[in-house]
This record gives structure tokens, C-alpha cells and sequence, in this order.
């Protein structure tokens, strides 16, 4: 493997032949996407892209889950903290839209395995994932509004292409969980299959595209691509302004408060 994927901590990247392997790497945390998270998943994607020699990536999380989401601790211990709004507003449109568009320009096609939970950002990242695969015991949400806040950061682009629009207005103000087999039915995700089974048939799939015809496939995917980089041009800047302003809301910091203090949210629609 190359030695440019050396420099990553907080994702694990192996290379097979021609498929690369993204492990999120936090299992304690439950690969919450922590800052450093971020970063590196900001960083991976344009190196991905350059990288004539993968074919296809598949994108994993190391433990019991793909991803929780947000670290709603350190959500927590910032919403109290009295932290600067608008340059904090300003820092979040700028990450989010640079990690979206770089997951989407990757040509490479991008295979997504869900164990455990795919919540908020890390449902995201598995949505906008080229072929989606969950273990029929793993549960995907958008749990935004949950703690306070839109929905921003990739729900409001990707879920209403996935699923009737009055379905995806449903569950992204809600935040309800959707098992594996559900997702599978919607057409949310390519398919549901038993937990045991989960990594042999990602690796299968993943394989099959590395292996195939590298340009035809690239160009399929961007082609098909340009239907999502139409949404994030039309709204993804005012969806994540609005989840940045919600940061600011006294929803966003009791419900952070109360889920640190394992205690039902309050919520006052302030």
C-alpha cells in the first residue's frame, strides 16, 4: 500500500489488490466522529480519488457499530462553554460541505457496511456511500432533531432520495430508527442481510467492482452523481446554516446535558 495512507490515525486503511479498506477506528466511542475523525475524513477522500491503484473502496467501522454520530459529549461540554456562534457557524459550513462534496467526487465506487447503529452524520456517511449493506440486526437514523438540531449535514440531501419525500420528512423530524430489513424493503439501502454474513458479502461486492472495468464504472458513478451534486449546490449551504444556528438553541444544549446525564430531554422549542 502506499505510504500516502500512512498518515491516518483515526481511520484504519488497508489496501487488498485494488480495494482499500476504511475502517472508522474509535470502537469505544462507537466511531463517533470526533474532531480529529473529521479531519481525516476530510483529508482521505481527494488522496482516494488520485489513487489510480484502488479500483473500489469498502467502508467499515471497527466494533460493535458503524458509527453513532456526533460525539454528543463533546457537543455537550461545547454547548455549555459559551462557544463563539458565528465562527463556529462559519467553521461548520465549510467542513461539511468539503466532506460531502469529497465523498461524492470520489469515481471510485464506495461499498458501506452497517453493523450496530449508522446514526446522524454516520448514516450520512453510509447514504451517501455508492452500495449500502446492513446487517439485518443494525439500525440506521437520523438522530438530529433528537439532540436539538436540523438535520443539516447530509439528511436533508440524501434522504429524499432515497425514500418517498413525505417518508424522509418523517424520520428526519422524528429521528426514528429503521432496522436493516426495513431500509432493504424502502430501497434506502442494497440490501439486509444476517450479521454473521455481513463482511463476506460487503468484501464480495466491494471485490466485484474493484476488479471490473475501472472506467466504465468511474463514470457511471459520476454520471449518476451529478443528480446529488445538483442538491448540495441548491441546498446544502442553507441546510447546514440552520443546523449551525440550532447549535446556538437551548434544545440543542439541555438535550445534550440530559443524554451525558442518561435522563430523559426536555425540550422548549427555544
Amino acid at each position: 500500500m502506499s505510504d500516502r495512507y500512512a498518515q491516518f490515525e483515526a481511520l484504519n486503511v488497508q489496501q487488498d489488490g485494488r480495494l482499500l479498506r476504511i475502517e472508522l477506528n474509535r470502537p469505544d466511542k462507537l466511531n463517533s466522529v470526533s474532531e480529529d475523525l473529521q479531519e481525516e475524513l476530510i483529508s482521505i477522500w481527494p488522496i482516494v480519488r488520485r489513487d489510480e491503484s484502488v479500483g473500489a473502496v469498502l467502508l467499515t467501522g471497527a466494533g460493535r457499530s458503524f458509527s453513532a454520530g456526533g460525539d454528543i459529549k463533546m457537543m455537550a461540554e461545547r454547548a455549555a462553554s459559551g462557544f463563539n456562534g458565528a465562527q463556529f457557524i462559519g467553521g461548520l459550513m465549510q467542513r461539511v460541505k468539503v466532506l460531502i462534496q469529497g465523498i461524492l467526487d470520489v469515481e471510485q465506487p464506495i461499498v458501506c457496511a452497517v453493523q450496530g447503529h449508522a446514526m446522524g452524520l454516520g448514516a450520512t456517511l453510509a447514504l451517501c456511500s455508492d452500495v449500502t449493506i446492513m446487517a439485518d440486526d443494525a439500525v440506521i437514523a437520523d438522530s438530529h432533531v433528537v439532540i436539538g438540531l436540523v438535520a443539516g449535514d447530509g439528511g436533508t440531501l440524501i434522504w429524499p432520495l432515497l425514500m418517498p419525500i413525505n417518508k424522509a420528512k418523517y424520520y428526519l423530524m422524528t429521528g426514528d430508527r429503521i432496522s436493516g430489513p426495513e431500509a432493504a424493503e424502502m430501497g434506502m439501502v442494497f440490501k439486509s442481510v444476517p450479521a454473521d454474513e455481513l463482511p463476506a458479502t460487503a468484501e464480495e461486492i466491494a471485490l466485484k467492482l474493484a476488479n471490473s472495468a475501472s472506467l466504465a464504472v468511474r463514470w457511471t458513478k459520476y454520471s449518476i452523481n451529478q443528480v446529488i451534486r445538483d442538491r448540495v449546490h441548491s441546498l446544502l449551504d442553507i441546510s447546514v446554516l440552520l443546523e449551525g444556528a440550532s447549535y446556538l438553541s437551548d434544545d440543542h444544549r439541555n438535550s445534550t446535558a440530559a443524554f451525558v446525564d442518561r435522563r430523559p430531554a426536555e425540550y422548549t422549542g427555544s
